[in-house]
């Protein structure tokens, strides 16, 4: 179903912030921040996690040839680590939001809590990536900016199969933290040592 919501501000300049990679094992987390033209719809834009990965990508193209401005932060694993992933969330889109080429009046973020960026007013709204367009281009780059990084890294340690799962907790990535230990890309804060005790398969 289309989105039906252009903005939450009708008259301000307005970012939609939304991140990917919150529950992976390993790899960093991304976040996208997008400003969009007041007259932007769109017939299928909507939550990443909904659409297939080829029109994923092919929004991606679309998204950043019609957005004002749009760009993505990124926040490693090592830092995951030290300021936990909710924290490194928010970083990420602090990052993605430094990065814009214009200034936004106000912010809306996917979610229920957010840490205020400088002195820009935002609003959290739940399942915002499928309420809201912003918010939507911004799950669709940062789940496709992410995935490229996964499938480029998946060539260092193809034994994880990344290319498939993203990072994300399957039962072939499990596996093989049982078989073959850790990488420098794994996330030691979620207790990854310890990952034999809670396979479920």
């Amino acid at each position: 179903m289309a989105l039906q919501l252009k903005s939450f501000y009708k008259n301000a300049i307005e970012a939609g912030c939304d991140e990917a990679g919150r529950g992976c094992l390993a790899g960093p987390v991304f976040a996208a921040a997008v400003i969009l033209p007041k007259n932007f719809t769109h017939s299928i834009l909507n939550d990443s996690k909904t659409i297939p990965e080829k029109i994923r990508n092919e929004l991606r193209e679309e998204i950043q040839e019609k957005a004002i401005s749009w760009a993505i932060g990124k926040v490693n694993q090592e830092k995951i680590d030290e300021i936990n992933i909710l924290n490194a969330s928010y970083l990420a889109m602090h990052k993605a939001l430094d990065q814009l080429s214009i200034r936004p009046e106000h912010i809306i973020i996917d979610g229920n809590r957010f840490n205020a960026y400088q002195t820009i007013s935002y609003s959290c709204i739940v399942k915002g990536d499928s309420k809201y367009y912003s918010i939507a281009a911004a799950s669709i780059l940062a789940k496709t900016y992410r995935d490229d990084f996964m499938v480029k890294i998946h060539k260092e340690y193809p034994e994880y199969d990344w290319i498939n799962n993203k990072g994300y907790p399957t039962k072939k990535h499990k596996e093989a933290i049982f078989k073959n230990g850790i990488t420098p890309y794994h996330r030691k804060s979620y207790n990854l040592f310890n990952i034999q005790l809670k396979l479920n398969f």
